[in-house]
Order: C-alpha cells, then structure tokens, then sequence
C-alpha cells in the first residue's frame, strides 16, 4: 500500500513538471486563479503560480513580494515622505469598468489623464486602472493586513512610471516602473461617492459575467481617496503573475466605505460566462508574502514630545496607526 502510494506521487510529481514545461511555452497571461475552480481541470492557484510557468518564477522565489502583513509597531517614520499630489487637470475622467473573472476593473481612457506624484516617488506616475478585491464575508477581502487583520475589500490605483516608460506593460517589468496607491474597504452606511458610481445597482449589473463592459463618464477620481494625508509605504512587487518586484506601494491610513448592499453585489458578479455554473468572484486575493527585512516607512509622527523610550514610540505608532486606519 506504502508502495502504491509513493508510485502515486511520483506521477504527480512528473505530471506536473511535464505540465509546467509544456505549459511555459503554451501557456497565456490568463491561465491562473485565486482559488480551486469547480469544472474539474486544473488551474493554478497562488500556491502554484511561481512553478507552472517559467516566467512566472518570481512568484515563488521573490524576495520582495506582496501583499504583506503590515505591523505597525515595526514601520518607520520618514520625515522626508511628502504629501501625495493627484493632479487630475481640474478635470473629470471616464473609463470602462469591466468584469475581468477575477476583479472589478475600471480602466481610464486616454483622453483625460490623472497624475500622481509626491509621497516616496522621484517621478510622476500615471493611473492605468483601478482593482477591487472583496471577501465572501466581511472578515475577509484585501489583499494586505493591518496587525494580522484583513479588511472586507481593498482599493488598488495602478501607476506606470510615465516619465520613464512609454506604457504599463513595459514599466511592469522595469526599475520604478509602478506605483500602486491601496486604500482599505470597509461596510458602513454611507458609500464613497466614487465607488457608489461604480456599485449602485444600475451600474453593476451590468457586468455580472465574466467580459462584461459598462461605459462611466464625469468620474472624479479625487472622490475616491479618504481625507488623510498619513499613508504607509514599502517596495514590494504585483500581485498577480508574473509578480514583479517593480512596485511602490502606498497604503492610505484611512478606508473607504461602501454599503452592506453594494458589497452583497459585489459578491453576485460571476467568474464564469453566462453559459458556465456560476463561481462568486469574492475572495480574490492573494495571500500575504514575508516581508524578509524590507523596510515599511510612514509619514505618520508617532513621537511624543519629551517621550524617548522606544517602547512608549512604539505603542503609540501601533494605536494611532490602527485607530486611524481600522476606525477611519
């Protein structure tokens, strides 16, 4: 039985690096998943992005990956961290929101142009797209975690470099090539205004399945971010295949909220197509990497006047950050 048994995970095993070498040159940009599929073939959760495909390999030997567990009480405070500037031109914007399988995406055209510069940057960078992540309950649903807790969704504004990098592609895979701006969802009752654009039911019913396109105009992308200067920052890398270590992140110290019913419907939007069993795409996220010795920087003082000891610096960074971040 032991016999059959070691047989058993031998073919596994051969199995699946003769799929991964097969697949590293079949293989396209889309064939991952955040969790088991239900038809029965085989598609590779996080667990397994860095090994069915060769280009994917960062996924599984990167150092410097993300999403990452942020411990207050180890950030650092960085004098030097300016403001975060958005210039959007005194303009509003439009975009196509789609339902990709796996995120809401809302994808800006290319006629009014949001810039954002400032904070750890030594460049602009130009917002390509924005990603919501959600949990099947509210317990769950972004990407990274504050002290070991998750919140019910995460916000992600994706920047390429623009001054050095003609688009999001080519700065994907190049040095300082994106900055990703990620804001913390919570359930309230009352909606971010830009988000109630996106999740009133008139609007996300119309991308229920999976390529499913919806129009937005006269969208005000400043409405989407919290009145709060404080963020947190650190060098990390993308989130979904092929995780390069190319990203800046910045994580708001304050949340947005949307309401109970808006996030009931995110969890109505499907994976699948219409003519596929329906597959929630809640719980799209990926989960948190280690953080090996980077460094997590913040613009948020926790210092006290007169108070040296490390250990009161400490405990003060830990409440103001949580409070501010988790109780808005």
């Amino acid at each position: 039985m032991e016999m059959l048994w070691e047989i058993a995970l031998l073919q596994a095993s051969v199995l699946l690096c003769v799929s991964a070498q097969h697949s590293s040159h079949k293989i396209h940009e889309g064939w991952w998943a955040y969790k088991e599929m239900v038809q029965g073939s085989f598609v590779p959760v996080p667990s397994f992005w860095g090994l069915v495909n060769s280009a994917w390999n960062l996924c599984s030997v990167g150092k410097r990956q993300s999403p990452i567990n942020i411990e207050t009480s180890h950030m650092i405070f960085d004098p030097f961290l300016t403001p975060l500037r958005i210039n959007t031109g005194s303009r509003k914007v439009s975009g196509t929101m789609y339902n990709t399988g796996r995120h809401v995406s809302l994808r800006l055209d290319k006629e009014h142009l949001v810039n954002v510069s400032g904070g750890p940057m030594a460049y602009s960078h130009r917002l390509e797209e924005i990603r919501l992540h959600f949990g099947s309950e509210d317990s769950q649903g972004s990407e990274h975690l504050l002290n070991g807790q998750a919140f019910s969704g995460e916000v992600q504004l994706i920047h390429y470099n623009h001054e050095l990098y003609s688009n999001v592609s080519e700065a994907s895979r190049s040095p300082h090539g994106l900055l990703v701006v990620s804001i913390f969802i919570k359930v309230s009752e009352m909606a971010n205004p830009f988000l109630n654009r996106l999740l009133n039911r008139d609007t996300i019913t119309r991308i229920t399945y999976k390529n499913d396109a919806y129009l937005l105009q006269s969208l005000n992308i400043e409405e989407l971010y919290p009145e709060t200067p404080s963020f947190i920052t650190y060098e990390g890398s993308m989130t979904v295949p092929a995780c390069y270590e190319t990203v800046s992140w910045i994580i708001m110290n304050k949340p947005v909220y949307i309401t109970r019913m808006q996030m009931h419907s995110l969890r109505l939007l499907s994976q699948n197509q219409p003519s596929q069993i329906f597959l929630s795409m809640s719980d799209n996220f990926r989960p948190v990497q280690l953080l090996n010795n980077r460094c997590i920087r913040t613009n948020i003082n926790f210092s006290l006047p007169g108070k040296d000891c490390p250990n009161n610096r400490a405990q003060k960074l830990q409440y103001r950050a949580q409070h501010s971040v988790q109780s808005g």
